[in-house]
Order: structure tokens, then C-alpha cells, then sequence
């Protein structure tokens, strides 16, 4: 167990949103708190989703802005020095007996350590163009992806999730010729459902991507990418978007499950380790909202949600109280394309089957088009593509009451 004192060291790894929010929570729960905020990047705490959209298009019309662009980037906050020690340019390599370990050999003590450790790219584990491959997480990956994007014609982007498909969008944006392969039938099929995936495919299509489904890559030659089918496409630049790993290295041997992020209880302390807690996208637990299944969610909203929480539990806690039974935070993601938002509440992901409940899927930037996901028949998720925000908000209530009792695994 924890040490019980009324003003815990905390040590929080990770310097983004999450690690943020959770430092913001922490001290409004716990003002006598000590707060380490420990960082990799040297940046201050910055927004991530814009890098794949107005960032890197930003970026390309005029790279001379790089301190404007990062600025419209930062995440504002009310802490000051005193109330967070934020070290930046930190690699934590382990935690051991109420100690940080960090990359130079220096130890931090704490009471409390929360992995905000965020993710890492995936790479396709093929040798060859190296001077043309790109991945896109951080900001310096956004201004070389641009720098690229303003000397060349042709981009072949690998993965049809969310981020493959906006930088598509942006680079046809910018004028290049645009192929895109994804391994399933659609892009963003896992995340939207085969309906309104499909639909998102034809978007794409007619503004000019070349959509190579069902296909994977099997080479990098000298000017172009080589398919599984033999099929050949000219690339100036490729972008790796195949998603993205959790950054756990650091826990290796503290005794957490690390098996997809870190597992947690409903309060996000780590299964084994209870001076642990995990938040934003490597935390992976409970949502009684849904079920009692333990889930990593990689949304723009899961890292203050999981940071209140987490701050709810530290201060129970330490003031000797339970912190409230379960925990079932409302899921949201949008994504922005060639103009175009989609936004989502709950998880589509555990449907078993969607109806348009208003417009027509066939006419998507011609008018909004709302569409609700069921599981077992039940409302699990509510997707507006192009719908106003106040129509899709009174679904979105309604879908918040079909989830008010929660579902025991």
C-alpha cells in the first residue's frame, strides 16, 4: 500500500494531454500535493490531433512559421512552477521500491508514480527507403513530413485509421496525388463499421485518394512502393500510419500487466502494483458504461477523464476515504476531412449492427447524416457525419440515458 501523508510526492510520467490533466486534477483534489511532471520531448505540453491537419498543411504553405504554428499548439494551463515541477527532456527507464528511474541514472522519489507515458508509431518491419518514410506523432515529425510534403507529387500513405486517412486528406489538400493502402476491405472499418467506413472510402475517392484495399506492402524500392499483388505505386513520400504502441518499456519488471498498456482497476491503479495508476492511452480498463471488460481507448477525450479519476483516487486515499464505486466515462472522438467532421459518442467498436437514423450515407458532405450503433440491440454509439453540433449532442443524451445502468462482465 501507499504511504499515507497529507502531501504526497507524485511523480507523473509523460508530458502531454494526460499527464497534464492529471497534474491539474491532482492539484485541485490535493493542493498540498508535490507534483513532478517528468517529460521525453523538450516541448512544453502541446495538442497532438491538429499535427495530421492544420499543422502540417500550416507547416507546408510556410515553414518559416514554426513558432507560430507550435504556439496555436499548446495546451493552456493554470499551473504554475510552484505547483508542478515539470522536467522535460527526461526518459524514465524504470520504477523501483517508491522510486522514478531515469535514463541518466538519477532516481526521483514518490508515493505515487502515474504512467501518462503516451504511444510510440508502429513501423512496418521492412528495410528500404529510409530518406522517404515518415511517421507522424510529434511535433518534429510534423515538420519533416511537411518539409516532404512541399517537394513532392506523389505520397503512398500505409493504414486507413483515423491519422492515414487526415493526412491524406491534407496532402490532397496541398495538391499531391495521394495512394492509400489499408489491410481491411475499408479504411477506418474497424472504427466506423463496414456501412459508414464504406461510405467514408467513396469521400476519399472522390476527392482523388487511390484506395488500395485488402492489400498490404511487401517492398520499398528506389522510386516506388510494391504491393503483396505486384502492384507498383510511385511514392516521393510514404507515411507509415499503422498505428501505435504503448510506451510501458519503462515498467518492465515492476510487476504491472503489460500486455496492451497498462491494466487497471476502475480507480486506474495498476493490477499488481498499488502505487501505480495509468491514464490516457495506456491505461486499459474497466467502463462500466459499456461492460466489465478492461479496454484500452485512444481518444482525445479518455486522457482528462482518466486523470480525474485518477486524482479522485489519490486524494481518497490519502484523506482515508473509498474513492466512488465504478467508473463509466462517456467515449468521443472527431475527425476532420477534406472539411468534413465526424464525430462519435460511445464505442462503435463493440457494435453488432448500425442503421442511418437520419440522412443518407450515399450523400455524405451533400447533407448530415446521423447513425446509431447497437450491440445485442442496444444503443452503444451515436456517429454524425457533417451534422450540426447541437442535433448531434440531444443523440448523444439520449444515447447517455440507454447507457445509465451499467453492464456487469
Amino acid at each position: 500500500m501507499p504511504v499515507v501523508t497529507p502531501s504526497p510526492r507524485i511523480v507523473i510520467v509523460g508530458a502531454s494531454l494526460a499527464g497534464l490533466r492529471t497534474a491539474e486534477a491532482i492539484k485541485a483534489a490535493l493542493p498540498e500535493a508535490r507534483i513532478v511532471l517528468v517529460g521525453r520531448e523538450t516541448h512544453r505540453p502541446y495538442n497532438r490531433p491538429p499535427l495530421s491537419k492544420d499543422a502540417i498543411a500550416a507547416l507546408a504553405a510556410s515553414p518559416a512559421d514554426i513558432k507560430d504554428v507550435f504556439g496555436k499548439l499548446l495546451l493552456r494551463s493554470k499551473l504554475t512552477p510552484q505547483d508542478a515541477e515539470l522536467r522535460l527532456g527526461c526518459v524514465a527507464t524504470g520504477m523501483r521500491e517508491g522510486q522514478l528511474i531515469l535514463a541518466d541514472g538519477s532516481r526521483i522519489n514518490a508515493d505515487w508514480i502515474v504512467a501518462a507515458s503516451g504511444l510510440s508509431p508502429r513501423r512496418l518491419p521492412l528495410t528500404g527507403a529510409q530518406d522517404r518514410r515518415y511517421v507522424l506523432r510529434s511535433f518534429e515529425d510534423a515538420q519533416r513530413l511537411a518539409l516532404a510534403l512541399r517537394r513532392s507529387a506523389r505520397m503512398v500513405v500505409i493504414g486507413g485509421g483515423f491519422i492515414g486517412c487526415e493526412i491524406a486528406a491534407t496532402a490532397r489538400s496541398l495538391g499531391l496525388h495521394v495512394d492509400l493502402v489499408e489491410t481491411e476491405p475499408q479504411p477506418m472499418l474497424r472504427a466506423l463499421g463496414s456501412r459508414v467506413a464504406a461510405a467514408m472510402a467513396a469521400w476519399h475517392r472522390r476527392h482523388g485518394v487511390r484506395i488500395h484495399a485488402g492489400r498490404t506492402v511487401s517492398d520499398f524500392a528506389a522510386d516506388h512502393v510494391v504491393l503483396d499483388d505486384g502492384d507498383r505505386l510511385e511514392a516521393d513520400v510514404i507515411v507509415e500510419a499503422l498505428g501505435a504502441l504503448p510506451n510501458v518499456g519503462w515498467l518492465e519488471g515492476s510487476g504491472a500487466d503489460l500486455s496492451d498498456g497498462v491494466l487497471t482497476d476502475d480507480r486506474m491503479i495498476a493490477k499488481g502494483v498499488e502505487t501505480l495508476l495509468a491514464v490516457g492511452d495506456v491505461a486499459r480498463f474497466p467502463n462500466s458504461l459499456f461492460d466489465g471488460v478492461p479496454r484500452r481507448t485512444e481518444h482525445w477525450c479518455v486522457p482528462g477523464q482518466t486523470a480525474r479519476r485518477a486524482a479522485e483516487t489519490i486524494s481518497a486515499i490519502t484523506t482515508g476515504r473509498e474513492p466512488s464505486a465504478g467508473f463509466a466515462p462517456m467515449p468521443s472522438f472527431w475527425s476532420d476531412q477534406y472539411g468534413l467532421r465526424l464525430q462519435s459518442y460511445g464505442a462503435p467498436v463493440l457494435a453488432d449492427s448500425q442503421s442511418v437514423i437520419a440522412g443518407d450515407l450515399a450523400q455524405i458532405g451533400e447533407g448530415p447524416v446521423i447513425v446509431e450503433y447497437r450491440r445485442a440491440g442496444q444503443p452503444v454509439a451515436i456517429t454524425g457525419i457533417g451534422a450540426p453540433p447541437a442535433t448531434l449532442a440531444s443523440h448523444a443524451t439520449r444515447l447517455t440515458r440507454a447507457l445509465s445502468s451499467p453492464v456487469t462482465a
